[in-house]
């Protein structure tokens, strides 16, 4: 490999990291009333940096199913959100595996290692760790590892009870998601 190709590959990579560090520390700036530091438990300890902050708005699918006791109740399908950057770009879309694919084509699938209730807001959806894996093309995820949901809002199953097996519900979640290299 050319010195020179080399090292301005490494240098695009330095300041890829120095630009999402600042989006993250603007990020974390605005939520920081809400969430003043994320629970060990939800940090691996093995990772270098955040390649993307992104804000998540979308809704947790919900489906009516029996459970053990054939009862019907609300049972967890899904989610779909879009992730956007500061800017307000739609940067990822957010769907059922859990996987997230970026715009610009690369996609990697989640799997939860820890979860922890949200000490601000108790009727949202949990805080989540997940252990990432790359399901496909190069760009922005490629490298992701982790994946954080952080400062969430809203995204329980409904409050009414079902009625018809099979009967979808829908409730509208905010999120902060952090992909970790």
């Amino acid at each position: 490999m050319d010195l020179r190709f080399a090292v301005r590959r490494r240098l695009a990579h330095v300041l890829r990291g120095v630009s999402v560090a600042l989006v993250c520390s603007a990020l974390s700036l605005s939520a920081a009333h809400a969430q003043t530091a994320v629970s060990a438990a939800l940090t691996p300890a093995e990772t270098t940096h955040v390649v993307a902050a992104l804000k998540a708005s979308g809704t947790q699918i919900y489906v009516c199913k029996r459970d053990a006791n054939q009862q019907l109740a609300w049972v967890f399908k899904a989610p779909s959100a879009d992730l956007y950057d500061a800017s307000g770009q739609l940067v990822v879309k957010h769907s059922a595996g859990p996987t997230w694919q970026a715009t610009d084509g690369s996609k990697i699938t989640g799997k939860v290692l820890q979860q922890a209730p949200n000490p601000d807001q108790s009727d949202s959806i949990p805080l989540l760790l997940l252990q990432a894996t790359n399901a496909g093309g190069p760009g922005l995820l490629a490298t992701v590892r982790y994946v954080q949901r952080l400062d969430t809002r809203g995204g329980l199953a409904p409050g009414s009870p079902c009625t018809q097996e099979g009967e979808e519900g829908r409730s509208p979640y905010l999120a902060e998601y952090l992909f970790l290299e």
